[in-house]
Formats: structure tokens, C-alpha cells, sequence
């Protein structure tokens, strides 16, 4: 059965419920819209069904549900916690997932009001997760790597998407960052994946981070880009004084992997807009608005010239 074939149903959930854990198969189920690797379905109030519907997803799932239960009781802010695990059967022949729903809206649908707050909150939140990870921690395939070794992905995204007004400010920045020293501490626990559609807002400011699938141990330079992915115009300068560990080579990564980070919301948000398969409408003016305030800091304080 290839993915194309599995179409992940409100029926096909119930079954899997009522057969593996027929005490939750009572709650009520509605579906969640977006979600990329994963479909997610709110279970009752409290609750989540996180289904794999990519390749690559079911071990990104198991990696989650290894590792969420030793980072999440030192994390300041709500972070989904596995609660059951669905094993493979003929009806859906991978692991899901039952996690603790995390409420709030995702920043992609939202915005924040209380920059400060946000920038206070986030960056206690880094200071938490970003420790020592163990030897036996995952690494990543795909990310975690000095910005010199992603020249290739950000050139496709710089010529797919920035304008070219912004051609020559977008390139100092990412030479800037490409000639940054390397991370030289011990890996570290990082999310590796913090965007708008990744963090959820309430009440105007971070109330909880989503979607751990992407963890690995490694530079931390790979978070701190949310100070600009993230919060809102001037939050920046206060999440690193507020984070306090960040020397300027780490600052001038983060910025880079902010622009990168950027330019792929806003190719997903252009895919979106094509209607093409993947793509995601709101991010392309979230991921806009984040490249404005990385070019904003550039133009402010450039690191490099």
C-alpha cells in the first residue's frame, strides 16, 4: 500500500481507536487543517491523533515519541506529549500517535501583539531546551549543518523567490553567515524546525511550541533564527539580550538561517497560491514578513561589513 492509496478518513480513525485503544474511541474527532508529514485530528478537548501521510514521517513519529517524554517536564511552555501509540496493523500500516493537545493558534493563522512578552518567553524557552544533548540523541539528515554546507538549498529559494530589489541585501546576508565561524560547543538540544506554523499565540504572545519531528543535538544557531522567523519587528535585539548565551558568530548563522528559513515559507506560500500540491497560502506572507525583518537588522546592524 503506497501513500497515495491511504486516505486518512474520520471513519478510518474511529476503527483504529476502537480496535487499539477502545477507552478513547468515545471521544469526539474532527480533522486539523495544515500539517505537512502528519494529519492531525483533535480527539476530545485534550487530546491529538498525529498520522503519518509522508515518506519519512513514520520515523520522524517515533523519534518524537521517543525523545518528547525526556525534554518536555524541563520546557517552560506546552509542547505535545505522547500519551498512546498506535502500531501498524492491515488497516493502516504505520505508527500514529495519540499526543496532549497544545491550545492556542498557530502563528501562520495568528499574530503577536506583546512582542516583548513573546521575546522573553521564547528565549526562556531556548534557554531550556538548548543543554547538552546525550550521546545517543539524534542528528538530523537535513539540518544542523554550518549555513556554508546549504549553499544549494538557499540558492534555489533565492532564485525562485526574491525580488530583485532585494537580490543584493538577501546575499550579504547569507555570505555573511557562510562566513561565520562554526558552532564549537557540544551538540545541543535544538527544535529545528521553529516557524510560524510551528508555535501557537494566545493572547498575543507564545503560549506553545508544536511539531518536534524535526529534534536533533547539534548548533543552536538553527533556533535562535526565530528571533526574526518568529516575533514581530524589534523583538530581535531583546530575545538574544534575554537569551544571553548567543556570541556573534552564532548571532551571524542565526540571521542567515532566518533569511534560508524565510525564502522556503515563501516558496511554500507561492506553491500555495499555484495551488500545487504541499503548498501553504499563509506562509508566504508570514514568510515575507520574516525576511523583512532580517534585511531591517542587516541594514541596522551589519555583522560582516
Amino acid at each position: 500500500m503506497t501513500d497515495a492509496e491511504i486516505e486518512i478518513t474520520a471513519d478510518l480513525v474511529q476503527d483504529l481507536l476502537q480496535e487499539q485503544h477502545p477507552d478513547l474511541a468515545g471521544l469526539p474527532i474532527r480533522e486539523v487543517a495544515g500539517g505537512w508529514g502528519n494529519q492531525m485530528w483533535r480527539l476530545g478537548d485534550d487530546l491529538a491523533v498525529r498520522m503519518p501521510r509522508a515518506e519519512g514521517a513514520p520515523d520522524l513519529l517515533r523519534k518524537e515519541v521517543r525523545w518528547l517524554p525526556v525534554l518536555a517536564p524541563r520546557l517552560p511552555l506546552p509542547v505535545p506529549n505522547p500519551v498512546r501509540i498506535g502500531e501498524p496493523s492491515a488497516r493502516f500500516p504505520k505508527p500514529w500517535a495519540i499526543m496532549t493537545w497544545v491550545p492556542g493558534e498557530p502563528l501562520d493563522h495568528s499574530s503577536i501583539g506583546r512582542g516583548d512578552h513573546a521575546a522573553d518567553t521564547l528565549a526562556g524557552f531556548l534557554r531550556a531546551l538548548h543543554v547538552r544533548a546525550p550521546a545517543d540523541a539524534p542528528m538530523s539528515a537535513d539540518r544542523g549543518d554550518h549555513p556554508k554546507k546549504c549553499t544549494d538549498g538557499f540558492d534555489h529559494f533565492f532564485h525562485a523567490v526574491v525580488p530583485d530589489d532585494l537580490a543584493d541585501d538577501v546575499r550579504a546576508v547569507w555570505d555573511d553567515a557562510v562566513a561565520a565561524p562554526e558552532w564549537e560547543g557540544p551538540p545541543l538540544w535544538v527544535h529545528g524546525d521553529l516557524h510560524p506554523a510551528n508555535v501557537v499565540v494566545s493572547d498575543g504572545t507564545l503560549s506553545g511550541v508544536i511539531d518536534f519531528d524535526a529534534v536533533f543535538a547539534g548548533d543552536p544557531a538553527w533556533d535562535l533564527a526565530a528571533a526574526w522567523v518568529v516575533l514581530p519587528d524589534g523583538a530581535a535585539s531583546r530575545f538574544f539580550d534575554a537569551y544571553a548565551h548567543a556570541d556573534d558568530g552564532t548571532i551571524r548563522r542565526a540571521r542567515g538561517l532566518a533569511a534560508l528559513k524565510s525564502l522556503f515559507l515563501m516558496l511554500m506560500g507561492q506553491n500555495g497560491d499555484r495551488g500545487l500540491p504541499g503548498g501553504k497560502p499563509t506562509w508566504g506572507p508570514a514568510g515575507r514578513a520574516a525576511l523583512d525583518r532580517v534585511l531591517r537588522s542587516w541594514n541596522s546592524f551589519p555583522a560582516g561589513r
